[in-house]
């Protein structure tokens, strides 16, 4: 089965327990499980990873290349100056989705800008949970 990377950056290993005013009371073991089960519905295996060090994130980036299907990617703060991820995406050929639980838009002014996007074959923001299903079935129908 194809491979998914799903990449979460930094502080996102505290949800749950992080402004659930702003990002629910879902912790990342809950946002895993739920998109290991919709990828192995939709044929795909998924790796997860969550760091909150860009270094990491970048590396990981760089071994998904020629060895994964897609990569879908929050990265958190990293979305609004990581030009290392930025740069490190640009090298990835397959799909790659940008998810964010809320929606930066119409969160503080610093938040409105991501380096990601640019380099993303879309972007998802303000579903909570719900955007990685739709990122998930976004890779699904790109990758086949």
């Amino acid at each position: 089965m194809p491979t998914i990377l799903l990449l979460h950056g930094p502080n996102l290993n505290l949800l749950g327990q992080r402004e659930p005013e702003i990002y629910g009371t879902a912790t990342l073991d809950d946002y895993v499980s739920a998109c290991t089960a919709w990828s192995r519905d939709l044929g795909f295996e998924l790796e997860h990873l969550q760091s909150n060090h860009e270094g990491v994130l970048v590396d990981a980036i760089h071994a998904a290349r020629q060895r994964c299907a897609a990569i879908v990617i929050n990265a958190g703060a990293f979305t609004h100056y990581a030009w290392s991820l930025h740069d490190a995406l640009a090298t990835f050929t397959g799909p790659i989705i940008e998810v964010h639980i809320s929606q930066p838009n119409a969160r503080e002014p610093w938040r409105h800008t991501s380096v990601i996007a640019p380099v993303a074959t879309g972007s998802i923001a303000g579903f909570g949970l719900l955007g990685y299903q739709l990122a998930l079935e976004a890779v699904s129908r790109l990758v086949r």
